[in-house]
């Protein structure tokens, strides 16, 4: 095959500036708003991935994942239990972030462990089941993704495990203290912290909404995500697809009107 030399420069240069391009958006391109996710399954996300949102994505929305690299953030954002993981209230928080503010960059990081009780939040706890300590690995991962940018939030969703009668009496005391141990951790008392209500599909959950209703009163800097109309996927337990995505959207509505205290 004989190629005219005048169209081989043009067509080096296309195809690298198709590579810059494709790199600038697989990769953060400057410090990054980072936000930690934590809590159990319904943030780490069990709604089906589908054809309609597993290719879901912002360019500008990234996840740091269990290899502490950081990619384009798609559904499943969590590794906490492979065989369960699917899509979760992360990655359509990133998105509505991001398109809130079209000057940053969202770098999302997955923390969550399905089926984790407040407790195994706790400094040298260990949960069995998935053979992790929640809080201890949560905290590697925090200081490694904090080389790349700036604590901007916390997302909470937790208290399925919590949610008995004589456990929820406590669970605002717990809570309370872990906000506090994690804003120590990133270095700012002020770092806004939203957190969840659990799906209203089973009536003992709402012995921990309950709880979550007073935490805006008890703690400065905080608000809760109100799970109103949200429905599960079948099981009683989890969000379903429609759901996660809705509920993503209700986290990045509350934390910009936190964030905007503080400025």
């Amino acid at each position: 095959m004989n190629l005219n030399p005048g169209k081989i420069v043009p067509l080096i240069i296309l195809v690298l500036m198709i590579s810059v391009t494709t790199y600038a958006q697989t990769k953060p391109d400057r410090p990054l708003d980072l936000y930690i996710l934590i809590g159990q399954s319904n943030m780490a996300g069990r709604a089906p991935i589908t054809a309609e949102n597993k290719d879901e994505h912002d360019d500008r929305v990234f996840m740091f994942t269990k290899d502490q690299q950081w990619v384009v953030a798609r559904h499943p954002l969590h590794f906490d239990k492979p065989k369960s993981v699917g899509a979760g209230p992360g990655l359509s928080f990133g998105i509505a972030m991001a398109q809130a503010n079209p000057k940053v960059q969202i770098g999302l990081i997955p923390c969550a462990v399905g089926g984790s009780p407040i407790e195994h939040w706790l400094p040298g706890a260990y949960d069995k089941a998935t053979d992790t300590h929640p809080y201890d690995d949560a905290v590697i991962r925090i200081k490694a993704a904090m080389a790349y940018g700036t604590i901007k939030g916390i997302l909470w969703h937790q208290g399925e495990s919590n949610s008995k009668a004589d456990q929820a009496k406590i669970y605002l005391a717990q809570l309370t203290e872990l906000i506090s141990r994690v804003r120590a951790l990133v270095g700012n008392p002020k770092v806004p912290f939203i957190a969840g209500e659990l799906g209203r599909y089973r009536p003992v959950y709402a012995n921990i909404n309950v709880e979550l209703a007073k935490l805006p009163a008890s703690v400065p800097l905080t608000a809760v995500v109100s799970s109103e109309g949200l429905v599960h996927k079948g099981d009683t337990t989890h969000f379903d697809g429609p759901s996660v995505r809705e509920l993503g959207k209700r986290y990045a509505a509350q934390m910009l009107k936190v964030q905007a205290l503080l400025k």
